[in-house]
């Protein structure tokens, strides 16, 4: 799998991916990222990327015309999926990230300034994706994090892909509580249920407090309609122990 960035800050992508495991993605050949400059694809000796808006407001916006050039130039036979960054977007979730991770090219163009023109939203970009309900100064953060999730779900990236299924969001909840070593710290103790050696217990445990955690954090998850009898079930008890709290 292919990332292509198109940014007009390249060099703030020098030490994101040079650790962890999007950079042993990058050793072992399983994704490449190449990170174009936009400034690139002008073509005055200014190398302008950006001009103010029509109708009088503040700021400046990136044009259209370097932008089209270098999605033409970086996509691989025509196909890739361009996405645009910006706080209008889709927001970016597991499902998301997963489908980004079954293309062959992502084209990921990074916002400034006072935005984009909409020429590129509408005409040439396939997404327009949002990291949060928030504004960054410009889209580089945000595709490095969108880098970082989609690559997790590439086969081969994760060490152990059995990981990636049990992280949150995965399966529509947060995550379960994990815990190591020491089995006690300052008066805190681990479930004992982790130590019971019973896998259908733990995985049940596992199941409640994930539910539990998604009720109390993100009950916008925990849907009736789309919940399994055992997990209502599961639910129940929860609010029957908190009743007798």
């Amino acid at each position: 799998m292919r990332f292509d960035i198109i940014t007009i800050f390249p060099e703030m992508f020098a030490g994101i991916f040079s650790e962890g495991i999007v950079k042993r993605a990058l050793d072992r050949g399983r994704i490449r990222i190449v990170v174009h400059d936009l400034r690139d694809f002008t073509e005055d000796k200014h190398r302008q990327v950006d001009d103010r808006p029509f109708g009088g407001l503040e700021g400046m916006v990136l044009k259209p015309e370097p932008i089209f050039r270098a999605v033409e130039a970086v996509r691989e036979d025509g196909g890739g999926r361009v996405c645009l960054l910006s706080p209008q977007g889709r927001a970016l979730d597991a499902r998301l990230a997963g489908e980004l991770a079954a293309e062959r090219q992502v084209i990921l163009i990074c916002g400034r300034y006072e935005g984009v023109d909409e020429r590129v939203a509408e005409h040439l970009a396939d997404d327009e994706i949002s990291i949060g309900d928030y504004v960054l100064s410009g889209g580089e953060l945000a595709a490095a994090v969108v880098v970082d999730a989609a690559a997790r779900f590439v086969p081969g990236v994760v060490g152990k892909e059995g990981s990636v299924r049990n992280d949150s969001f995965a399966g529509g909840l947060l995550d379960y509580p994990q815990y190591t070593r020491p089995r006690e710290f300052r008066g805190m103790k681990v479930p004992q249920v982790l130590f019971s050696g019973d896998h259908k217990k733990i995985e049940r445990w596992r199941r409640k407090k994930a539910l539990e955690k998604t009720a109390r954090r993100r009950p916008d998850l925990v849907k009736d309609d789309t919940l399994a009898p055992e997990d209502r079930r599961l639910l129940e008890e929860i609010s029957s122990e908190r009743k007798d709290e």
